[in-house]
């Protein structure tokens, strides 16, 4: 079963991917991880999806491509099945083609493919609701991505809102839309307003949902990179003490894992470790 229109509603499956243990993770800007820290850590992070309710399919490692490890960037599911993107960083070409025989044998058809001189990285993408995608435009989403994404997803009747991202460290640094905001319930998101676009926002306003301001401490150690599993139950990096109590002390229910060398080695929390294959309220 496959099937994805929403941030929040409760994740039925989701795809991870056994992490390289050795390769170049200077030339990805990662800092160096511990094999054996990298394996332990991503198979507890596996563990917890699972006792979250989730079923996992695990993917092999794809050999050489240390950001592989990151599934949510090279594909993108809506409700036809995963498009395929096309990554503007050179140590991520490739991933998106990788994933098909993952993704064919986990039962999701491929609804599309970016082509051309598309770039997109799934980590721009934020469903506000089952007919709007947010998309980013920066560094590593560009306009003919926008283009072709609403080509795809019109089948399904649904449409991609766009949202200019800052300069912010330039084009050597990743900034994704999901950098700085992630939804934990329907009506609620955690945001770091500095970086957030003004547009954006004014759109969340207009929906009726609240934001949970991030500082920038916490900003810069990953406190908005969140995982939804259904709303108001999510799994973020552990760590972050200040927006974990925020959001308790919203109701919400918040599972942490370690992550020292899956995530902080090479920038990439729960979101990124995860390719989102259905969920279904």
């Amino acid at each position: 079963m496959f099937g994805v229109q929403s941030m929040v509603d409760p994740l039925r499956r989701v795809l991870i991917r056994r992490p390289v243990l050795e390769g170049d993770f200077a030339a990805a800007d990662w800092r160096e991880p511990d094999p054996d820290r990298l394996l332990a850590e991503h198979e507890a992070f596996g563990e917890l999806l699972e006792g979250l309710g989730c079923e996992v399919v695990v993917a092999d490692p794809l050999p050489g491509l240390v950001d592989a490890i990151y599934v949510c960037d090279p594909v993108w599911v809506c409700g036809q099945g995963a498009i395929v993107l096309q990554s503007a960083k050179p140590q991520r070409v490739g991933e998106g083609e990788g994933m098909v025989a993952d993704l064919e044998a986990a039962g999701v058809p491929i609804a599309g493919r970016l082509t051309g001189t598309a770039t997109a990285d799934g980590g721009d993408m934020v469903w506000l609701d089952a007919q709007t995608l947010a998309v980013a435009r920066g560094y590593r989403t560009n306009a003919e991505a926008h283009r072709q994404l609403d080509e795809i997803l019109a089948a399904e009747g649904a449409r991609t809102l766009r949202f200019d991202l800052p300069h912010d460290r330039g084009a050597e640094h990743v900034l994704h839309l999901m950098s700085f905001i992630s939804p934990v319930t329907h009506d609620l998101a955690v945001v770091f307003p500095p970086l957030a676009p003004v547009t954006l926002m004014q759109e969340l306003q207009e929906r009726g949902i609240g934001v949970l301001e991030l500082d920038e401490e916490e900003y810069h150690s990953m406190g908005c990179n969140i995982l939804a599993v259904r709303p108001g139950v999510v799994v973020v990096l552990d760590g972050n003490p200040r927006i974990r109590r925020a959001m308790e002390a919203k109701g919400i229910e918040v599972h942490a894992y370690q992550g020292a060398d899956v995530s902080l080695k090479g920038d990439g929390g729960p979101t990124c470790l995860t390719r989102e294959l259905l969920r279904q309220a």
